[in-house]
């Protein structure tokens, strides 16, 4: 598990540093089915898989994952990929060859692995790309979990994105972070038995914060009433299309006095 969560903080690392050039830039790709694709799909995938196989996740478990080289190579992007995970890797402070790289994308596909494998990596590498493309406001994840004999035992998701306030019980759950402070991110991991817990992502901490390895267990609060919940909804899906608008009314109205029929919206899901 703590193997997993520093690939994921370094996947993390390597979206923030290709966020803020994509923004300058305008790297942005569509595939054939429309889906934003940027570097950082590629360098993550890329970055996890070499981690997988030189670092302390167990070279023997295969991983699934979206990506394949060839799209990448037919877009002549393979030198900007190589150089963000060359800048986010220090495994046997090894250096990565255009083939490594390419190799290491391609070791996601279904067909490196037999058909039913009993234990594998599952990967994400950029859940919410429209949300990435979108800048620093939106929000998307990476995720890594992994799957024995079925069942998905242990998760991992890192969000760079998401707004840590420490002043209050917020509406994540998060039950307060200790020795914390506001600001951009976190990660959360899930194993069975052992609940949901998160922590500030040290690759947003301001230089002048001391890190703290503390983790944070979280809650999903009870309601008993529809209308007094918080929802969550993609920003790309309108609420009147979802079955529960029929029987109220929503707003993302901040204030607290909201009518009888209505329920709040949290502008905070991926994508």
């Amino acid at each position: 598990l703590e193997a997993a969560v520093e690939l994921v903080e370094r996947a993390c690392s390597l979206c923030i540093d290709v966020q803020r050039s994509l923004l300058s830039d305008g790297r942005i790709l569509e595939k054939n089915d429309q889906t934003p694709v940027t570097v950082a799909d590629f360098g993550v995938q890329a970055l996890v898989s070499i981690g997988v196989s030189l670092g302390k996740l167990f070279p023997s478990i295969p991983l699934v994952a979206e990506e394949d080289s060839g799209f990448l190579q037919s877009q002549n992007l393979v030198d900007l990929v190589v150089s963000a995970v060359s800048d986010k890797t220090s495994f046997h402070e090894e250096s990565f060859s255009h083939a490594d790289v390419l190799e290491a994308i391609d070791r996601g596909e279904r067909t490196e692995f037999g058909t039913k494998p009993a234990t594998y990596w599952i990967l994400d590498p950029i859940d919410g790309t429209r949300g990435f493309v979108k800048g620093s406001k939106a929000l998307y994840v990476v995720g890594l979990s992994l799957v024995v004999e079925g069942e998905i035992m242990l998760g991992v998701m890192g969000c760079p994105n998401w707004v840590v306030d420490t002043s209050h019980r917020s509406i994540t759950g998060v039950q307060g972070y200790k020795n914390s402070s506001p600001g951009l991110g976190i990660i959360m991991v899930a194993h069975v038995g052992c609940g949901t817990w998160t922590k500030r992502l040290r690759h947003m901490l301001d230089s002048s914060f001391k890190p703290s390895s503390d983790w944070t267990r979280c809650f999903v609060d009870g309601c008993s009433l529809v209308r007094k919940a918080n929802f969550c909804i993609p920003d790309s899906q309108a609420w009147e299309s979802l079955p529960l608008s029929v029987f109220c009314d929503a707003t993302t109205n901040d204030n607290d006095d909201i009518g009888d029929k209505e329920i709040r919206l949290l502008p905070f899901c991926c994508g």
